[in-house]
């Protein structure tokens, strides 16, 4: 059964509850309102509630790459193939990766590999590939890797759970770790990779939208790299490429615009998750193809762009582009504007997160070149706030700061999940981050801990889940 749909005027108008009036027990906002401020520009941010800090810190977290990237010279550690270690083998981001090293044995080499439960994968992939050290976090199925591995001629030491996870991230061989883990499972390990001191090669959004204001400043004091594995980031890193300091005056992001980007808003109420399973450019999992139309995935992104690259929120714009060739574009102080292109393929973004400062070369038969005389044309257009509220949840969790960002994204994680099992309609995956949001107010915490950020995680997830129908506007939570 799916909550009470939000009108088209209450979609418009979405932004954090004024939650002093609200209890544990019911919500009575019959339209949202609230003091939070949910506007791009020139805008000011308040709470009624009470912020909590762990530690009062008068400064943001440092960025990763403070609008600019300089190689370092002489800064090679190895020889011979570069050691990485892949955390989340088996899936998209892992599968990808492992394909790059298998096309540049010369390059890369894996010496550690983690997986979730997908071992008959994983037991192809150590058979292929050697590593040294394999774990499963799923302590269930070491049993059956082992039986998949009892006729192979080289068999890796195999450790079990998140114990195991984290080994493979911090193994003492790897230079690079591929963080392909989706949601705060993936948290952990790289925290531990950072301290081990090894390069992330971050494709989980978690990491800094969670975890920003906890793994920023440990990734300083260990003098660790951040390269952005996703195709947006991406394509802002590459851009930024010897940018002396303070060049950068604005980050625009690009979207396709996901399944609905041609769809009437009054018609969103209509639809199913097929529907919304359909994306016009990407062939992605079910989770991201859902962002992808909702749009919390560019939310996300923002979120993760101001962390990785210290732009302002009022600096980070959105902007349709449906043939998905720009991934994304920079502005410098003096307008001149730069964007990397390229067909829409996670290898190539990865690759150079893996390669960085380097520029290997590509096959043509596996690595199509753009030719953009056959493409023909490009389009842009500005995004519909009231097609895609998200965009507004997200700039306002982002000024927030501290755990509201990472209850945003794990409120939403729930809510789709609801949506793909049929529970919610499409429409109130807004409306549940909305309430989860506010609802946590009171408890956001600016600078927190792990602990902190683990704890929050959960807690979102479970609150979101937690609301059910109830006979007014909003849900309640049981």
């Amino acid at each position: 059964m799916a909550l009470n749909l939000l009108s088209t005027a209450e979609v418009k108008a979405i932004s954090f509850l004024d939650s002093s009036s609200s209890s544990s027990s019911s919500i009575h906002h019959p339209k949202f309102k609230g003091s939070f401020s949910l506007k791009r520009k020139d805008v000011k941010q308040t709470f009624n509630g009470r912020i909590c800090c762990s530690v009062q810190s008068a400064q943001p977290p440092p960025p990763a790459w403070p609008g600019r990237a300089v190689a370092e010279t002489g800064a090679k550690s190895w020889s011979g193939p570069k050691p990485i270690s892949i955390v989340g083998s088996t899936g998209s981001i892992g599968t990808q990766t492992l394909d790059i090293v298998a096309e540049n044995p010369d390059k890369f080499r894996v010496v550690a590999l983690a997986a979730g439960s997908n071992v008959t994968l994983l037991a192809d992939q150590v058979k292929r590939f050697k590593p040294e050290l394999v774990a499963v976090r799923n302590e269930s199925l070491v049993g059956e890797l082992k039986e998949a591995l009892a006729d192979a001629d080289y068999k890796p030491h195999i450790i079990p759970g998140e114990e195991g996870v984290i080994e493979v991230a911090r193994h003492p061989d790897a230079v690079s770790v591929v963080t392909g883990i989706v949601g705060c499972a993936g948290l952990k390990p790289t925290v531990a990779a950072i301290e081990a001191g090894k390069d992330i090669a971050l494709a989980n959004k978690e990491t800094l939208i969670a975890g920003g204001p906890f793994v920023l400043p440990l990734a300083h004091k260990h003098n660790v790299k951040i390269l952005p594995a996703d195709s947006e980031h991406s394509a802002i890193f590459q851009c930024i490429q010897g940018l002396p300091e303070g060049a950068l005056r604005r980050i625009i992001l690009t979207a396709s615009g996901g399944a609905f980007r041609d769809l009437p808003v009054e018609k969103l109420k209509e639809v199913k998750v097929a529907d919304a399973l359909k994306h016009p450019n990407w062939n992605m999992g079910k989770k991201i193809t859902v962002d992808s139309a909702t749009l919390f995935n560019k939310g996300l992104e923002v979120i993760e762009a101001h962390y990785l690259f210290g732009a302002e929120y009022d600096d980070i714009e959105i902007v349709i582009h449906p043939q998905s060739i720009i991934h994304s574009m920079i502005e410098t102080q003096d307008s001149s504007v730069l964007a990397q292109l390229g067909w829409p393929d996670m290898r190539l973004p990865i690759l150079y997160t893996m390669s960085w400062p380097e520029r290997i070369y590509c096959s043509e038969i596996t690595w199509p070149r753009l030719d953009l005389c056959k493409l023909g044309s490009l389009t842009f257009k500005a995004p519909d706030n009231e097609k895609y509220p998200s965009m507004n949840l997200a700039y306002a969790a982002g000024r927030a700061g501290g755990t509201m960002t990472g209850v945003l994204s794990a409120a939403n994680e729930k809510a789709v999940e609801m949506f793909i099992d049929e529970k919610i309609s499409y429409l109130d995956i807004f409306k549940i981050v909305e309430l989860t949001c506010d609802r946590h107010r009171n408890e956001l915490v600016q600078s927190p801990s792990l602990e902190e950020i683990v704890h929050y995680d959960l807690w979102a997830r479970d609150y979101a889940a937690s609301l059910q129908p109830s006979f007014g506007l909003n849900p309640v939570a049981v």
